[in-house]
């Protein structure tokens, strides 16, 4: 992906504050809870199939079990593989609203000796705003599970999060578990799992910026423990072992320098007695220019330097091949045979390299490797084939099939089981963070999504990926705007982060697209929502700068060839066409809580209604399909507002106390309004519901279950099939509803 995952991954500055080491992390216990049978709501619950789409951080092989693994990624949650159906079954999507913190995984731990228990460790971000993290145990593979929360923050979204796995069962003692965390130092578990304290006698010290513990594995009844903060350069440890589990000691001979500042994984090679230990010059995924590979014989406490290739070189371009490395696995069936992979390596693209003589000698399996995407169509990026990857940190060679390698990439996971072959592993796994969603009234088309980092795609089945990939022509990383002329459903328009442009139409409902002639200069840098109004003669682009910097809105009544400046439309805020007039346009001014109208398809705006909630940039404003002047405002904990007069006025709806966003979908059997779809909050849990009754009363249409973590940017209904509800999700792709028949 050319613009990695910035519309939410971005980090921001800041740090949590340090915490001395005598601190102590308690934990309240929650009981085990027992995810509800599926359709306990009445509803069944679905991905729509994209694949993958998201950074997979970590998948780990069970040791003890032939077939079974477990994947986490950063912000979408923890999966189970199940060999068997060849796909991967979700393990958090029973977490909730309050709990959004909690889809990002930051480890995962199994137990050799007890192949039912894994261990989740469990936070997004380590940042001030953010909740403290938790950890989930599981004696059933993750059905059921018992929950401790944290005194400490984790960071699994944060830079250094495709380090290895920071929790880990002792391998002397079951009851035992060890978390590592970036600024509170080692923690130890000795009731597996359900009360966590500092570990005495960890000599690192934590600091509130750094990346304190980025692995913990086991060599035999030893335990290292990688350290992130040292400098690489002055002899400063980055790492450490015990024997005992009680005394931790510096490793002697470490390597140093730049090229080995900060460790990234780790692997164990049981029969030779042989620790390797990928290094980079940064905690990665981004900025890393430099690393190695290293191995230590812990029987003699030898090190050997057997990097595949010293990053530096040239291409044949004439470019500096600059990368870190990242991943390491061992092959448990081959003594010496293993695989490490480079990360950040832009210019001649990542690879993994294979050895079997214990790094002496290494093949890049990048130079006969074969693709076939063809079940997920977007990894060609708009070009003529893929790439081998980039961010590949992840990487596990299946214990009982030495050719069966899959490693990770900012997008998907791929496998292979003879060297060779290539295809992506990730049937089940979605983690696509979605921000505009469409379902078109008619066409080939029920489905039309705008996402994070890969662009606006076209959904002719909700069971397979889109045909078409990325929207192309030109492709996107992340969509911005996403609109549709609702008296004209053939004409859509989107706008986004692109190479080559950053705004386009489609006359075909969205199959096909052309760029703009002409775009503002603005939109380079900050491209925001975009909408048409009903017959698609005229557009308004907003332009909102990722770090939130509002600009003024430009409108075009030449399909994009030209472009002139509104002064009167409140900077930052969407564009919102009336269904019904083509004239008519709204929009909602946030930081006054004003509702302001155009009666000129956008030429200029006045305020209508105001003293309504303001303050906050996530109130969403839609139009009810059909209706001229028929608003709804989601205001957030502040409730739903309605208007039937354009919004002259608006009263609030007494049915919720909470709405975060809402939509529209096909009428119930004799009802003359649309069915209303509202993720919000009629009682006490935020939760997704149904109304057929214009917002009178509300029916949940999701149960503990299916969850999701966050999910207030978009919620809409098919407007032919009833009942039929899409759900945007940040992390866990979208998800569909249908009601039980």
């Amino acid at each position: 992906m050319r613009t990695p995952r910035l519309s939410r991954r971005a980090v921001l500055a800041g740090s949590a504050a340090a915490v001395a080491a005598t601190a102590v992390s308690s934990a309240a216990v929650s009981p085990a809870v027992a995810a509800p049978v599926a359709g306990a709501s009445g509803y069944r619950w679905r991905n729509v199939v994209i694949g993958g789409t998201g950074f997979v951080t970590g998948v780990l092989f069970h040791p003890a079990v032939r077939g079974l693994a477990y994947a986490r990624t950063d912000i979408g949650g923890a999966y189970r593989w199940d060999d068997r159906a060849g796909r991967w079954t979700p393990l958090t999507d029973h977490l909730g609203w309050d709990d959004w913190n909690l889809l990002g995984v930051e480890a995962i731990a199994v137990d050799p000796a007890h192949p039912g228990r894994v261990y989740l460790a469990l936070g997004t971000y380590a940042q001030s705003w953010a909740g403290n993290g938790a950890v989930l145990r599981s004696e059933d593979r993750g059905a059921t599970w018992s929950r401790t929360d944290l005194d400490v923050k984790l960071g699994a979204n944060e830079d250094g999060r495709g380090a290895g796995e920071r929790l880990l069962v002792d391998p002397r003692d079951s009851d035992t578990l060890w978390l590592g965390t970036r600024h509170d130092g080692l923690l130890k578990s000795t009731d597996r799992g359900a009360t966590w304290a500092a570990a005495s006698g960890f000599p690192a010290k934590a600091s509130a910026s750094g990346q304190g513990v980025v692995f913990l594995v086991a060599a035999g009844r030893a335990v290292y423990a990688g350290w992130g903060d040292g400098d690489g350069t002055s002899g400063t440890a980055n790492l450490y072992r015990t024997a005992d589990g009680t005394a931790w000691e510096a490793v002697p001979g470490q390597p140093s320098g730049t090229a080995a500042k900060v460790p990234i994984r780790a692997a164990y090679d049981t029969h030779t007695r042989e620790l390797y230990v990928t290094y980079a010059n940064a905690p990665g995924p981004n900025g890393q220019s430099d690393g190695s590979v290293h191995k230590l014989r812990t029987a003699t406490g030898k090190w050997a330097d057997v990097t595949p290739v010293k990053p530096g070189g040239t291409t044949d371009d004439g470019s500096v091949d600059t990368f870190g490395y990242g991943g390491v696995a061992v092959d448990a069936r081959r003594p010496g045979t293993l695989a490490v992979s480079t990360n950040n390596r832009w210019a001649d693209v990542d690879t993994v390299y294979r050895t079997t003589n214990g790094g002496r000698t290494w093949t890049s399996l990048k130079g006969a490797a074969v693709f076939d995407v063809s079940e997920t169509p977007y990894l060609k990026w708009g070009d003529d084939k893929p790439k081998f990857g980039w961010w590949i940190q992840a990487l596990a060679v299946d214990p009982y099939d030495s050719k069966h390698i899959v490693y990770g990439t900012g997008a998907t996971l791929y496998g292979t089981r003879d060297l060779k072959r290539w295809a992506p592993q990730i049937r089940g796994l979605e983690e696509t963070a979605v921000r505009q969603l469409i379902s078109p009234p008619g066409g080939e088309a029920h489905l039309l999504s705008g996402l994070g980092d890969i662009g606006v795609m076209y959904h002719e089945r909700l069971t397979a990926s889109p045909a078409r990939g990325m929207a192309a022509n030109p492709v996107f990383g992340s969509a911005t705007g996403l609109a549709q002329a609702a008296a004209r459903p053939s004409y859509v328009v989107r706008a986004g982060w692109g190479d080559n442009g950053n705004g386009a139409c489609s006359n075909d409902g969205g199959r096909t697209w052309a760029p703009f002639e002409a775009q503002p200069d603005i939109a380079k840098d900050a491209p925001g929502p975009i909408a048409t109004n009903a017959d698609g003669s005229a557009l308004l682009w907003s332009f909102v700068h990722w770090d939130g910097t509002k600009y003024a809105a430009h409108r075009s009544t030449d399909n994009g060839t030209t472009w002139s400046e509104i002064s009167s439309f409140p900077k930052g805020a969407t564009p919102v066409a009336d269904p019904a007039d083509p004239t008519l346009f709204y929009a909602y001014d946030t930081d006054t809580g004003t509702l302001l109208a155009s009666t000129d398809s956008g030429r200029s705006f006045t305020a209508r209604a105001g003293g309504l909630p303001s303050g906050d940039a996530q109130f969403k404003l839609v139009a009810a399909p059909g209706r001229s002047g028929d608003l709804w405002l989601s205001a957030k904990w502040n409730g739903l507002y309605r208007s039937t007069d354009g919004g002259a006025s608006f009263s609030k709806v007494a049915s919720c106390w909470a709405s975060y966003t809402l939509g529209f979908g096909k009428a119930a059997d004799g009802a003359d309004y649309p069915a209303i779809y509202q993720v919000g909050s009629t009682d006490t849990i935020t939760a997704v519901y149904r109304s057929d009754d214009e917002a009178k009363t509300w029916t949940r249409i999701n149960d503990d279950a299916h969850q999701w973590g966050w999910t207030g940017e978009v919620v809409i209904g098919d407007p032919r099939v009833y009942g039929r509800v899409y759900l945007a999700t940040n992390g866990r792709g979208i998800q569909y509803g249908e009601p039980l028949r």
